[in-house]
């Protein structure tokens, strides 16, 4: 398990120039900012590593994982290849994708030198059983990528236990996962999820698009932090 409570800040924009000011605006309070690529009219991987001084996550989410991308899988990964290949600190990659692609993505990040590749699988609509969870976690841990990312939906707030009991399965087989619920109920799972040694948790810009329900504004993020840190 992680000791470092990482926060990702999601950025959706419509255009490149409006990415990069709304990354220059959170980057103060985000440790890693993620530039969801799937949300750019013409996306573009070079002005953001030219500008952005913080550890930088692409993503290119498929409609089919509840993102925007409509193009074919070969045009889509290949902009996540151009960031393993320049050095991106992250890239996300949807297991979903299969792991030939998989595999592509992993030699261009050894390739670059740089990078990690986040290996991600998204439920949108419910929170699957820990049998399910579990056997993503290991497909996860097989692909080769050096994190894992299992988000889901939860429709009652005790379905956020069964993804962040995930954290301690991931620590007995030291894989770094990210693990948490949408939606109102899953909340709390959101802050939960990095004080109980989870690799990363997610953040909306405080004048942004939240990228999914339930994410929590940067700075209320950060207060909800530094309250909990606080002795009394």
């Amino acid at each position: 398990m992680s000791d470092e409570k990482k926060i990702c800040v999601s950025i959706l924009e419509e255009t490149v120039e409006q990415a990069l000011a709304r990354a220059q605006e959170v980057a103060g309070l985000a440790d890693v900012i993620e530039i969801r690529l799937d949300s750019l009219a013409k996306p573009a991987i070079s002005p953001f590593l030219a500008s952005i001084d913080k550890p930088l996550l692409f993503t290119n989410r498929p409609t089919w994982e509840g993102g925007r991308f409509v193009g074919t899988e070969s045009a889509r990964v290949a902009l996540l290849l151009e960031a393993a290949l320049s050095g991106a600190a992250y890239v996300d990659l949807e297991v979903k994708s299969g792991p030939d692609l998989m595999q592509q993505l992993l030699a261009a990040a050894a390739q670059g030198g740089r990078t990690k590749v986040i290996a991600s699988w998204h439920s949108l609509s419910v929170t699957p059983s820990m049998q399910g969870l579990l056997a993503i976690l290991q497909e996860q841990y097989r692909s080769g990528a050096q994190i894992g990312k299992i988000v889901t939906m939860a429709l009652a707030p005790l379905d956020m236990v069964r993804p962040l009991q995930l954290l301690v399965e991931a620590a007995e087989i030291d894989f770094p996962l990210i693990a948490f619920c949408m939606g109102r109920p899953g909340k709390v799972s959101r802050i939960a999820t990095i004080e109980m040694g989870g690799f990363m948790t997610y953040a909306a810009p405080d004048n942004g698009t939240p990228a999914a329900s339930g994410q929590i504004q940067i700075s209320t993020l950060r207060k909800i932090l530094a309250g909990l840190a606080e002795d009394f």
